[in-house]
């Protein structure tokens, strides 16, 4: 931007300089006007490789999958990559086979507890010192049939501190995983509220105010203006035994830019309660949890004391775990119970060489699960795991491939489209290496050295366009017409009477007349599954709306049904419903 300013306004009688400062505060504007300095080309030259690497790609590849499969659709350096990362994982959960295993626990109590009050719980882990590992029903029966019969002493007892550090302040993908988490906020909606935040919200007399900093960075650092007043807030509200004796720093991650400051409340500190009375319901939960994270983020760790009991019977070993909380330290600022650890078992006094009294064993079923699919956070974190993107860009990726219907949200989770599928597909098979984990993060490392002035930028284009032009025309000519392939259907049109065939559009597919265009009727394809609703005949269709993708009717609006997942129905299996 000020490479393009100075073009746009230099004379020979002015000397334009540049001015960069990392945090907005008074005295960190003053000072950089204290020392202004020339424009970097190489942070030029590094944006000016990113956007036309970018544009090559989305240039090129957009327009090619206009052609094969329809209008409207995108690719793009980034968002495939993020929309291979779901496919992948859909992938993963279909290929995935359940394995069955079983756990034990014994409820155990002192003998001198004649009525069983502090009586605790302990885990079945080893068998003659190995790991344990029962895959059968049978193999657990056996096992308690042995226990049952076994006497129960404590061979070791480990007692340690333990302590539980406080979490650096916001950055702006952490913040986006946390609102996701705890507010239920889509990465696209985290931004635009904590943007209202930052831009200023009308407090009455005070006029319109800031909030926070700048909400798009992958910075920890905080300005020393901040600091000091964090740490004299923690010190009057909490006490002094909760601020450390010096400020606490936390490192970024590699290769972050550190552009901004992290996240925080704007100076002067105003507590949310201060505020609430201005500010809408979105606005100031997400503000307490900026609130909450800063202030907890330069407080003392908390204590536990943790007690580890190892339980001998027989040839078996159980364990028990339990402590209690020594000192709360940074978990008294936070108000979410997430943030803390989980809470852990209280253990009566015990003594190594002490014999228990059984009470009951507990054998219990479980099957193995497949991976998870990916939500807002997970995705935004793994992106960041794989240097894939730039704070500025999780949401609007997320945002990209939903609505170009490449992947829905279904109970907060992605799942990928019939589209998304194709699109991916397509994609992988020839630009393997455009849409690659690896590659993707690895031109972000050389754009990082561009920046650094250690490689040149035009080089870098280059050596890229050159082998993506060769993959490219090859594309062109080899990549079959999905648009082009015809399905024929045994359903009638009920406008014209001719055959309803399917076609591919930038939602999918969908039904089409074979007498297009003299007919112009469309119309979603069913998923085969009948209405629940009693009394109406209709089928499910997927629909989509702005808070995702739904099942409804097709008697709309006569029957206004439902669903954000597919019911069951009759005798249909599951495997059924999906071919349908």
């Amino acid at each position: 931007i000020c490479w393009h300013l100075k073009n746009q306004l230099e004379r020979e009688d002015v000397e334009i300089h540049r001015v960069s400062f990392e945090e907005i505060t008074e005295k960190a504007v003053r000072e950089a006007f204290k020392h202004p300095r020339d424009i970097d080309m190489n942070k030029v030259n590094a944006q000016q490789a990113r956007r036309l690497l970018d544009r090559i790609v989305g240039y090129s590849l957009s327009p090619l999958l206009w052609k094969k499969i329809t209008r409207g659709l995108s690719a793009g350096r980034v968002q495939s990559v993020a929309l291979r990362l779901i496919v992948e994982r859909e992938n993963e959960i279909r290929a995935f086979k359940s394995e069955e295993y079983w756990s034990i626990e014994a409820i155990l109590k002192k003998k001198e507890d004649s009525l069983g009050k502090d009586k605790f719980k302990a885990k079945l882990v080893k068998h003659k010192g190995e790991k344990l590992e029962i895959s059968k029903e049978e193999e657990a029966k056996g096992i308690v049939e042995e226990l049952k019969k076994a006497e129960y002493v404590i061979s070791e007892i480990s007692k340690k501190e333990k302590k539980s550090y406080p979490r650096s302040p916001y950055k702006t993908s952490v913040l986006q995983q946390d609102a996701f988490n705890k507010l239920n906020f889509s990465a696209s909606k985290t931004m635009t509220v904590a943007q209202s935040l930052y831009e200023g919200v009308d407090l009455g007399e005070e006029g319109s105010v800031g909030l926070i900093t700048y909400m798009r960075t992958d910075s920890v650092r905080i300005a020393n203006d901040a600091l000091n007043e964090v740490r004299d807030y923690i010190t009057k509200t909490y006490g002094e035994k909760y601020c450390p004796a010096n400020p606490i720093s936390y490192k970024a991650k590699k290769g972050a830019q550190e552009a901004h400051e992290a996240i925080r409340p704007a100076l002067p500190l105003r507590h949310p309660r201060t505020v609430a009375q201005y500010l809408k319901s979105d606005e100031l939960r997400l503000y307490e949890l900026i609130w909450n994270r800063f202030v907890s983020s330069q407080m003392e760790s908390a204590v536990y004391s943790v007690l580890s009991v190892n339980i001998d019977a027989g040839e078996y070993r159980f364990r028990a775990g339990g402590g209690q909380l020594v000192f709360d330290g940074y978990l008294k600022a936070l108000k979410w119970q997430e943030d803390s650890p989980e809470e852990i078992e209280v253990l009566p006094e015990l003594k190594e060489g002490e014999i228990l009294d059984l009470l009951d064993l507990l054998s219990e079923q479980h099957f193995t699960k497949p991976p998870g699919r990916y939500s807002d956070a997970s995705l935004v974190k793994i992106l960041e795991e794989k240097g894939i993107g730039r704070p500025s860009t999780y949401a609007p990726i997320i945002k990209t491939i939903v609505q170009r219907n490449y992947i829905k949200r279904i109970s907060k989770y992605f799942h990928p489209t019939e589209l998304g599928e194709l699109v991916n597909n397509l994609l992988i098979e020839y630009f393997p290496n455009v849409i690659d984990y690896d590659f993707t993060a690895r031109m972000e490392e050389e754009l990082d050295s561009v920046e650094e002035g250690k490689i040149e930028w035009v080089s870098v284009l280059k050596e890229f366009y050159g082998p993506f032009k060769n993959k490219l025309d090859q594309a062109k000519t080899l990549m079959e017409k999905v648009n082009k392939e015809i399905m024929t259907t045994d359903q009638v049109c009920e406008k014209c009477g001719k055959p309803m065939i399917i076609k591919w559009g930038r939602r999918g597919r969908f039904l089409s007349c074979s007498g297009f265009p003299a007919c112009k009727n469309a119309k979603s394809i069913t998923t085969g599954v009948k209405c629940p609703q009693e009394g109406c005949n209709g089928e499910l269709v997927e629909r989509k709306s702005r808070r995702g993708a739904f099942y409804g009717c097709t008697n709309y609006p006569r029957c206004t049904y439902t669903s954000r997942t597919l019911p069951a129905q009759g005798s249909s299996t599951q495997s059924e419903v999906e071919d349908a």
